[in-house]
């Protein structure tokens, strides 16, 4: 079935709500991962190192789970898929949500990680089902940037909630107190399972009985090239690891950091977080608006650019240096993290177009090795953390810096095509 096809058949909106409720969750949880940060100091006495095993643990089943979810999806439809990525969010969130019950860390962590590999699997899902619902193009586009809209609306609401139920000061966090944030979260699975059965979904990608004999036959040709032969795509994949932990180390540090701040704590902390994804979602609707005239090279310049002026001045500025928002006492470096939701914002989807420029049928393949290194999300945060153990969470956005040098020097001279002798048709 063609995309055409898919647009002439029947009324997609349901499942077009389906897909925007799905992304939707994917920041809701992976948000919630980050915002447990503060918890888990408070509750278990974790260093900020540990404090970040939980968003470690929920990344890094993206490295475990990428390439075989592409595989699930390919097999078994968008239907099974989200299905089965709803249940493992569901089964996940609610071992979290007992972690703070039967007093184990450890659990907590297990949770986590399997909440990864539900938001794995919903990735997999949400970006090529829209596109294909729009009919590709720029209504498909168009339709990925608005579910983009409203993953972060999802990511701004999980840490105002959470530093909303936690309030006080962070040693009187515990997930007891997060429960009803959990709760929350289970239940939206559950509606949203219900409705991913009830809703006719297209599955124009799902292999055909005949690719499976020639798969199970082993009569599928074999192909010398894959997007690793592309220098410009192995030099982005490397961009994508370090942008997602640029995203989510950027907020998460900041989350512990100033929560731990007699004069800031959990509530004031996870209101200022949430202004960093509300800045993201900012991001998205003014490079949605600009995309079609503004290339993704200059977009990945600049925005790389500002983030690294933006963070050398929140390194900068004293601790002492407060200003007053509604009555409380806020450090000026704080709001420099927070804009850097600006330049986030749009980097994913700029560094994504510059990888798989040329790459033409090893597209598909790139998207998910892409997929797997967004376990970056887990794994920079943890080592900004560890270095903060040593060093102080506000030197430790210098290992930030360097990692936006890289995106930089990417969109300046790494993202050229030196490959186009490979054919990709």
């Amino acid at each position: 079935m063609s995309n055409k096809q898919v647009k002439q058949s029947s009324n997609t909106t349901p499942a077009i709500i389906v897909m925007f409720a799905l992304f939707f969750m994917i920041a809701f949880v992976t948000n919630l991962a980050g915002s447990m940060g503060v918890v888990v100091t408070g509750q278990f006495g974790a260093s900020k190192a540990l404090s970040q095993l939980g968003t470690l643990a929920n990344f890094i089943a993206y490295a475990c789970m990428g390439i075989p979810a592409g595989i699930i999806l390919k097999r078994k439809g968008y239907k099974f898929t989200s299905s089965l990525a709803v249940i493992i969010g569901l089964f996940g969130v609610a071992v979290q949500f007992l972690s703070g019950y039967v007093e184990s860390f450890a659990v907590y962590v297990v949770g986590a990680f399997i909440a990864g590999f539900s938001m794995c699997l919903l990735n997999i899902v949400v970006n090529p089902m829209l596109n294909t619902l729009g009919g590709g193009g720029n209504k498909g586009n168009q339709l990925i940037q608005w579910g983009g809209s409203l993953n972060s609306i999802g990511g701004t609401l999980a840490p105002y909630l959470v530093g909303w139920v936690v309030g006080g000061q962070i040693a009187d966090a515990t997930v007891a107190k997060v429960a009803p944030v959990m709760i929350l979260a289970m239940a939206i699975f559950a509606i949203a399972l219900v409705v991913i059965r009830l809703t006719n979904i297209p599955e124009p990608h799902m292999e055909t009985p005949a690719d499976r004999a020639a798969r199970l036959s082993g009569n599928v040709a074999k192909d010398k090239y894959s997007p690793m032969s592309f220098r410009h795509f192995v030099l982005g994949a490397i961009a994508i690891f370090f942008y997602v932990g640029i995203e989510v180390g950027i907020p998460n540090t900041a989350n512990v950091y100033y929560s731990g701040l007699a004069n800031v704590g959990p509530a004031v902390a996870g209101t200022m977080i949430s202004g960093y994804w509300l800045c993201m979602l900012v991001g998205r609707l003014v490079g949605a608006s600009i995309g079609a005239k503004v290339s993704s090279k200059s977009m990945l310049t600049v925005t790389s650019f500002v983030a690294i002026c933006f963070l050398i001045a929140a390194i900068f500025i004293p601790e002492t240096v407060n200003v007053s928002v509604f009555k409380n006492v806020i450090p000026l470096s704080f709001f420099f993290i927070v804009i850097c939701g600006l330049c986030t914002s749009i980097m994913w989807g700029a560094i994504f177009n510059l990888a798989t420029e040329g790459l033409g049928k090893y597209t598909a393949t790139a998207s998910g090795i892409f997929m797997t290194l967004v376990c970056g999300g887990g794994i920079i945060p943890f080592v900004q953390n560890a270095i903060a153990d040593s060093v102080g969470s506000i030197n430790s956005y210098w290992f930030l810096v360097a990692c936006l040098g890289f995106l930089l020097f990417y969109a300046l001279i790494g993202c050229k095509n030196v490959n186009k002798d490979i054919p990709v048709e």
